[in-house]
């Protein structure tokens, strides 16, 4: 393609300020990492943004430069970090609290992280059951809270000196709420804020006062939080790009693998059943029934959106999935997914898989963070505008435009990001026909 075909992009100039909803287990692993990164003693594994290539043009023209090389990422030296959160720690004294860092990654830049302190969150335990906090704001509607919240943001934009934001929710499950139509125009959401309507959640109000300050919203939990239609509204309103829901980090991106790979086998699916033990605040969380259940509905949508069940009834039309998480203290932020999968094959014959993934939930989430700050940011330089389908790589639960189903599939997803970086920057599609490489009978 030609420069006329590459879509404007503004340069990625001065600080980009990252605020995060939560100073927690992974909002700390975040931004520990990009200090330990940016002072040459650890590697951002795990981001695309920074690790990952992108091929361009033909496989003969060898052209496959780093991501960050191809489009205008802001630059990690350039980040400075904001959180809220109701327990008043700092960054140093959460991330010990969480366990999930080694002191070789802590102590070196405790004075770095002790100067992160979380601002008074919006919070109402109400939402989150099992948690508790001091520093919390007080108010008498719930719009004054999220007046409270603008204040916030314009308040660390001037007195960090960030030329741009981004926030993103990294904070606890909130229990399972369905739209209703206080959610459905900005002149209903805002009657109900003033009128502290109990189906107006806080994480509603973080992305109501993000979305009105123009700073684009990701949000990293299965809340009903952006995913309405006031947001969609208002996102369009103030040219303002949004995504979510649910960082899709550990049993869930395990799924998103393998169904496909069924799928793509025609290989029938009788049961899935899946479990998890988890000891970290989200664990404790999760404990709650209500929390759970916003949870197990981001979990639960995975193998229908993958396997159409309605398309091929014969093979996934009776499927019997279950999914448990279990609160276990001694487990930490190490959490353990266990996985049964009973599938069939030719004449029916019935075989199964079995998973056990020991993995770090913190440890995987927090470049999901580094790369959800970069390439929303950079969504926003680019003038897009709303839900970024193009990420949904990135989440359990991704949005799609009213009428859409989501993709869940986690190749069709990486072909989207990377396709949309492509036509971003004028560069061709890559289809993998490559049939221009071997002879056909012409007709």
């Amino acid at each position: 393609m030609t420069d006329a075909n590459r879509k404007e992009v503004a340069p990625a100039d001065g600080k980009l300020g990252v605020l995060l909803v939560g100073l927690g287990a992974v909002a700390t692993t975040f931004i520990a990492g990009v200090e330990n990164v940016r002072r040459g003693d650890a590697t951002p594994v795990g981001s695309l943004g920074e690790m990952a290539t992108i091929r361009l043009g033909k496989r003969t023209e060898s052209r496959s430069p780093l991501v960050k090389d191809f489009v205008p990422l802001a630059s990690l030296d350039n980040m400075v970090f904001g959180a809220w959160d109701p327990i008043p720690d700092n960054a140093y004294e959460s991330a010990k609290v969480a366990g999930v860092l080694e002191a070789r990654h802590l102590d070196p830049i405790k004075d770095f992280l002790s100067g992160i302190k979380p601002i008074p969150a919006v919070f109402d335990r109400k939402y989150v059951k099992r948690l508790e906090g001091k520093n919390v704001k007080k108010g008498k509607t719930k719009r004054d809270l999220g007046e409270q919240l603008r204040e916030d943001i314009r308040n660390f934009k001037q007195q960090n000196g960030c030329d741009r934001l981004v926030m993103v929710w990294c904070a606890s499950t909130e229990i399972f709420l369905k739209q209703g139509p206080q959610h459905e125009t900005l002149a209903a959401f805002e009657q109900a804020m003033d009128e502290n309507d109990d189906a107006i959640a806080p994480s509603m109000i973080y992305a109501w006062a993000s979305l009105m300050e123009g700073v684009p919203f990701a949000n990293g939990a299965p809340n009903l939080t952006v995913d309405i239609p006031v947001m969609l509204e208002l996102a369009e309103q103030k040219s303002v790009p949004i995504s979510g829901k649910d960082f899709k980090t550990g049993q869930t991106l395990l799924k998103t693998v393998i169904a496909p790979m069924l799928k793509a086998r025609m290989l029938g699916l009788e049961g899935w059943y899946s479990t998890n033990i988890l000891g970290n605040r989200d664990g404790e969380v999760l404990d709650d029934p209500e929390s759970f259940k916003t949870k197990e509905e981001s979990k639960l949508g995975v193998l229908d959106h993958i396997l159409q069940p309605a398309m091929y009834p014969e093979l996934y039309g009776n499927i019997y999935h279950k999914v448990r998480i279990n609160y276990y203290p001694p487990r930490r932020d190490n959490k353990e997914g266990w996985d049964n999968i009973d599938f069939f094959g030719w004449l029916g014959y019935p075989m199964q898989i079995k998973i056990d993934f020991l993995c770090r939930d913190s440890i995987l989430a927090a470049p999901i963070v580094l790369d959800l700050a970069l390439f929303m940011d950079l969504a926003h330089r680019a003038g897009m505008v709303g839900i970024q389908e193009w990420l949904s790589f990135y989440f359990k639960s991704p949005m799609a435009a009213p009428g859409l189903d989501p993709e869940h599939d986690l190749f069709i997803q990486q072909t989207k990001f990377k396709n949309t970086l492509r036509w971003m920057m004028g560069e061709d599609q890559i289809t993998h026909l490559g049939v221009e490489y071997y002879e056909y009978e012409k007709v």
